[in-house]
């Protein structure tokens, strides 16, 4: 057994491969960096799969904790993984998008998966989850409740702040005026897509572009993301665990080159 870890600052992932490639599981637990849900995350997993950690040979950790989880025996980086995932589940995508809770990625592939370019926004929470929880504090809504109410948008309320601090104040103004939550909420996503695809640009986007990570489970972000970049946006199956999943990928590669003997 092959183990991925990808440690979020909102969420934990875990993911288990055999030799043959098969994902025997993946699971997820919405507790991230500095709490205990990455062990909780890796016990669900042992119990589905009917295994200890005495059976894993070989551990791989990625994301934002990853440095801070001292159990694996390498630690990657999120786009090495992302990519590695991606490709394994989606060969034909060559540009994939990432927003996580603290920044977001776009990464771009070749053919045969290796990451050609890539650029991150890192240094502000516009473009980010966190941006999108502030919103949905703001609006009084869960993450997911933000997306049912941008559906339902007639309009988007533009908003102008590349700031979330500033957002924040600009949103609040907005509805004080008399601004529709529906179309705020809408505002919201397409600010946030706004960055994305601004990063897709700096990348040089190719077709097809796929997204990863939690908030491709947002078909609302999905649908505006693809009227920014003028194509259609696929989220990946099993879209969080993508990290994970080439963190295991990865796992199963370096333990085979160590040990050709054994699993010849």
């Amino acid at each position: 057994m092959y183990l991925g870890i990808d440690i979020g600052s909102s969420s934990s992932k875990a993911a288990l491969l055999d030799d043959g490639k098969k994902i025997l599981g993946t699971k997820i637990v919405n507790l991230g960096t500095g709490t205990k849900g990455v062990y909780e995350a890796l016990e669900n997993l042992y119990a589905e799969a009917g295994i200890t950690r005495a059976d894993v040979r070989y551990t791989v950790v990625t994301g934002y904790g990853r440095l801070l989880y001292k159990d694996a025996d390498r630690q990657i980086t999120e786009i090495t993984c992302h990519a590695r995932g991606m490709h394994f589940l989606m060969p034909q995508v060559r540009t994939v998008v990432d927003i996580g809770g603290q920044d977001s990625k776009v990464i771009r592939l070749d053919e045969d998966g290796t990451v050609r370019n890539f650029v991150m926004n890192e240094k502000c929470a516009a473009g980010t989850g966190r941006f999108l929880e502030v919103m949905a504090r703001v609006l009084g809504c869960s993450i997911g409740e933000l997306a049912v109410l941008a559906a339902q948008a007639t309009e988007d309320v533009a908003i102008s702040s590349v700031c979330t601090v500033f957002a924040e104040s600009e949103v609040i103004s907005q509805l004080s005026q008399g601004a529709h939550p529906n179309d705020v909420a809408c505002g919201a996503l397409r600010a946030v897509a706004k960055r994305v695809a601004g990063l897709c640009g700096r990348v040089g986007m190719e077709p097809e572009v796929a997204m990863s990570g939690g908030v491709a489970l947002n078909a609302t972000m999905v649908r505006i993301l693809g009227e920014e970049l003028g194509c259609d946006v696929t989220p990946a199956p099993d879209c969080q665990a993508v990290g994970a999943i080439g963190a295991a990928l990865l796992a199963r590669e370096f333990y085979r080159k160590a040990n050709p003997v054994e699993t010849a």
